[in-house]
């Protein structure tokens, strides 16, 4: 029998993001021979996440909980009841029990990181989730205009372009754990999601960008399918690359993943509805700003457009294993 001592170990993978897009691709990563750590924003102050932060004066509990079960091994009945959110009851409608869960796991371990390492473990979590930082961060963003807006959840209501955004406090810790698994990473990958609320306040966090920007792993990005309206709209591929360079100051990543599948005509018709579109591919001013393009079918239609799970985690897997391969 193979011992451990000669057996090779897995491929050291942080994904850094929040919101569905993450919970999505993590649940097709997790079916590789992969050690996954999720980093995960706490800038979240919306609904049942921001009445919790709130009220129980904790990190917002909604993308870490996502994050979670995506990357859960439970039966599918425990999956839904940790999915299910309260339709009635004075206090308790519009809570998920995830988000509940975690909270009481915070009150009864006293600390935030150390009741999500306990429900991952009651959970099976394949793999590490860790908050960027063991404290709420407000986030704000500065407009074209100059005015400044408050709160994540208000910045994609405000109706006007994004100049940039910027955290409170400025100076936050990051996890020291976050920063360890940069350090030892072989890939980092970023996105999808959100591109000011959920993957950029991640950036942001002192010392975090700094550890992917020292790191010679493989750096990903993989873009968003649809432009986001309040946030992204009529973006390109390379405006989100834009972006993220403006609020670093370094050219981050190695190889860009896109769509470049055909979005169905009605489909679209149902987003632009709510002011959405399809990302555009500027293949040409992309590579020319020094990236690597992965492109293919990446999308399913079921209520929404979401990735493809499994095709996008084959590229993924495929790209780290290369990596590896390269560095010997």
């Amino acid at each position: 029998m193979e011992s451990t001592a000669t057996r090779p170990r897995l491929p050291r993978i942080v994904v850094i993001g929040g919101g569905t897009g993450l919970s999505v691709m993590l649940r097709g990563l997790k079916m590789k021979p992969l050690d996954i750590t999720a980093i995960v924003t706490v800038a979240d102050d919306g609904g049942s996440s921001g009445i919790l932060r709130e009220e129980l004066q904790i990190p917002p509990p909604g993308d870490i909980r996502s994050v979670l079960t995506a990357l859960a091994d439970t039966e599918p009945l425990l999956y839904e009841m940790l999915k299910y959110r309260f339709n009635n009851g004075t206090g308790l409608a519009g809570h998920s029990l995830g988000n509940l869960i975690l909270a009481a796991m915070t009150e009864i371990t006293g600390d935030f990181v150390t009741g999500i390492k306990e429900l991952s473990r009651v959970l099976a979590v394949r793999g590490r989730v860790l908050p960027a930082a063991n404290q709420a961060i407000v986030l704000k963003a500065e407009m074209d205009d100059g005015t400044i807006v408050v709160g994540e959840s208000s910045i994609p209501k405000a109706g006007m372009s994004i100049r940039r955004v910027f955290i409170e406090p400025e100076r936050v810790e990051p996890l020291p754990e976050a920063v360890d698994a940069i350090r030892e990473a072989d890939a980092i990958l970023i996105g999808p999601g959100s591109l000011y609320t959920s993957i950029i306040p991640n950036l942001i966090v002192p010392k975090l960008a700094e550890a992917i920007v020292a790191s010679d792993a493989v750096k990903l990005f993989v873009c968003n399918v649809m432009t986001q309206p309040g946030e992204t709209d009529n973006y390109s591929v390379s405006d989100h690359l834009a972006a993220i360079h403006r609020h670093i100051g370094h050219h981050l990543f190695d190889y860009v993943i896109v769509n470049n599948g055909e979005i169905p005509p009605q489909v679209q018709s149902l987003y632009a509805e709510q002011g959405a579109k399809a990302v555009h591919l500027d293949l040409e001013e992309v590579t020319r700003r020094g990236y690597k393009v992965i492109a293919d079918k990446l999308v399913l239609f079921r209520t929404y457009l979401r990735h493809d799970a499994a095709k996008l985690s084959d590229h993924i897997y495929q790209l780290v294993e290369n990596w590896m391969l390269r560095k010997g």
